[in-house]
């Protein structure tokens, strides 16, 4: 079937006219990107996409990102004429309270949005991401027989995508990989929000972009057939190359009096659309759409339907004939967890000291082979976060069955990666590097954090414990400062014990990440604690590790390398003094009334708490009578043992603290 360009023109129209009406509506959004790129989504939604609107999550699909993310009502203009769960009560609530059209996408808030694209560039990790996560699937559940993973992800970006360092990071792994299910379009209208974008950048995009080992296809994104030939293209190359178009664009096509200009990147032409949309040809009738589009696409629909149709019909041979593979793939769709993981991690040798990062490479071992969906990675620090799966292999081109991806030194792209990994639903994400680096990638967490993904982060190296390395590599405020964010578990495991907890319970955290804290150093194994309520007690947030003898009289909280003293300290100021462990606040928030109670009894307000980072989050638990020994400086380079020292990190403080109380 050829591109019908006469009536896929005036959807593109009428999509404008959405978009122009949703926004004036609200007083608020984008204009720019959706109606620059209006005949693009014509030819995306009306003809060339693979996807099924009544099934958005369907496994066999194409993906589309908007990694534009402020374009929202462009996306919704065309899941809403596509027959998406998307009414035009929808788009009328355009930015409203709890409507499904929020001002940016929000992945599981609107049926067709694939990914939460907030800052720029974010969605172009995820895309990338997305397309790991189907090299992967296919790999392992194709057969010669039947192929059930055979897709495109589509990502749309702009020039703030470009110019973001977490696009340049993720792009140029895509390259180094050779993702070519990977079609980058770069809306390419030279215009950023402050200004032209001539005032901000002069490089050669596309040679960036060759560059990186990408193809790079140059054409008018308004030319619906040429638009729709390089896809095309793009589509059919098999060079081992991600796919870049370059689609030149008029911001704001439609509103001549901002059109082309940066004035048209946000909500300054919709004080022009009633003209505007006179100038579309559209009725005066607001929210239009025609009869004629409305056929057109219920038609395509059923094309749509059909081709989903054979496509289900092909699974469900694949299925039938190999029932091991489908269970594993049910088992990740899922997010099934395999029981009594804990019982398959060995216990640790009473008698030794080790690093909670060995301990964790150890614990991840068997819980790696129990989930054979579960993929480790780390920013070019494998050898120092310790967390390679062993015999799962390396992801390369030419192996996307290895389960272990070097993501060289880029956190913040990892970050992004990861977040599309999770956001394609089968595979179980896992990424390491130091823990100070949280800053290079906040903001990856952050949306992994707000689309509830369970991303796993093992962030080793996390004091001032670090030592010789000194302050620059000595994260003491990073442990808290993540505590604060929303829907993110932070686990720091006090010894080995506790640490093959923790790793259980990040696997069994399916709504959110779990970021895991883990030493450099050796720390003692806490035998005095029982191995069971180390284990187990991880997964509550906090627990009893020595309870008092007779009258209750002090409590003494810590967590991570830090608990040792706490430990000491207790056995000096005698039986009245209690001893808990608090891996995890947040899991701990999340326990009954009761049992927080029963940990820790407001009955008892002489209260110290040691830990070394900036000690102000404690407070909530010690109270304003109590103390908290942590830290308000950096740290030192010297050996990690002495700079615990010279900072007052030790069983001493404590037992000062505890007896000033």
């Amino acid at each position: 079937m050829s591109l019908n360009v006469e009536i896929l023109s005036r959807a593109a129209n009428e999509a404008r006219g959405l978009c122009m009406d949703a926004v004036q509506a609200s007083q608020s959004g984008h204009l720019g990107l959706p109606l620059g790129c209006a005949e693009m989504g014509a030819v995306l939604y009306g003809y060339a996409l693979k996807h099924n609107p009544d099934k958005p999550r369907w496994i066999g699909r194409d993906y589309f990102v908007l990694s534009a993310g402020h374009g929202s009502m462009f996306l919704y203009a065309w899941l809403h004429l596509s027959g998406y769960d998307l009414p035009m009560s929808e788009i009328k609530r355009f930015r409203q309270l709890h409507s499904k059209t929020p001002g940016h996408p929000e992945f599981l808030e609107t049926p067709g949005v694939e990914c939460t694209t907030g800052p720029l560039g974010q969605g172009v990790g995820n895309a990338v991401g997305i397309a790991v996560a189907i090299k992967m699937a296919a790999a392992r559940f194709n057969t010669a027989e039947h192929r059930i993973f055979d897709q495109h992800v589509i990502c749309l970006a702009g020039d703030g995508c470009m110019q973001e360092g977490v696009a340049s990071e993720a792009s140029a792994f895509a390259g180094h990989f050779g993702l070519d299910n990977l079609i980058m379009i770069y809306d390419c209208n030279a215009v950023t929000l402050d200004a032209m974008a001539k005032e901000t950048q002069s490089e050669d995009t596309g040679k960036r972009f060759a560059a990186y080992g990408f193809d790079v296809q140059e054409i008018d994104g308004e030319d619906m057939q040429q638009f729709l030939d390089a896809l095309n293209i793009a589509k059919e190359r098999d060079n081992g190359k991600p796919q870049f178009i370059i689609a030149h664009t008029l911001i704001g096509k439609g509103v001549p009096e901002v059109a082309g200009t940066q004035k048209a990147h946000g909500e300054a032409g919709a004080k022009y659309v009633d003209a505007a949309r006179k100038g579309l040809g559209l009725p005066d009738e607001h929210y239009f759409v025609s009869k004629e589009v409305r056929d057109y696409f219920s038609e395509h629909k059923k094309k749509l339907l059909a081709d989903y149709d054979r496509w289900e019909k092909v699974y469900n041979e694949w299925r039938e004939k190999n029932p091991e593979l489908a269970k594993m793939l049910d088992d990740g769709i899922e997010r099934n967890i395999p029981v009594d993981l804990l019982s398959k991690i060995l216990e640790f040798p009473k008698e030794s000291k080790l690093a909670t990062r060995k301990a964790g490479s150890e614990a991840l071992q068997p819980i790696a082979q129990a989930m054979p969906l579960l993929m480790s990675g780390s920013a070019d620090l494998h050898g120092s976060t310790l967390n390679y799966i062993k015999d799962g292999g390396d992801f390369t081109r030419d192996n996307p069955k290895g389960r272990n991806i070097h993501f060289g030194i880029r956190e913040h792209g990892m970050c992004a990666i990861m977040n599309g990994i999770s956001y394609h639903g089968i595979f179980r994400a896992s990424g390491a590097t130091f823990l100070v680096f949280t800053d290079y990638c906040r903001a990856s967490i952050r949306l992994g954090a707000l689309s509830r993904l369970p991303n796993i982060y093992i962030f080793t190296h996390d004091s001032i414990g670090v030592g010789e390395d000194g302050p620059t590599h000595q994260p003491v405020e990073t442990v808290s400062s993540v505590r604060l964010m929303p829907n993110i578990d932070v686990i720091r495991p006090a010894d080995p014990e506790e640490t093959a907890g923790a790793f259980v319970a990040a696997v069994q955290r399916t709504d959110g990440p779990t970021l895991i804290a883990l030493t450099r150093q050796v720390v003692p194994i806490l035998n005095d604690v029982d191995v069971k309520l180390r284990r187990e007690g991880v997964a509550r947030g906090g627990y009893i590790a020595k309870k008092e003898k007779g009258k209750l009289d002090l409590i003494i909280m810590s967590c991570g390398s830090e608990l040792q003293h706490a430990l000491a300290a207790a056995k000096e100021l005698g039986d009245g003094a209690r001893v808990v462990s608090m891996p995890c606040f947040e899991r701990f928030a999340r326990e009954s009334v009761k049992y927080r109670e029963e940990v820790l009894p407001k009955s008892c307000r002489k209260r110290v708490a040691i830990e070394a980072g900036v000690p102000e989050i404690w407070y909530q638990y010690v109270g304003l009578d109590g103390k908290v020994i942590g830290l308000h400086q950096f740290g030192l380079s010297a050996p990690g043992a002495e700079v615990m020292k010279e900072r007052g990190i030790d069983a001493k403080h404590v037992v000062d603290a505890a007896k000033s109380l």
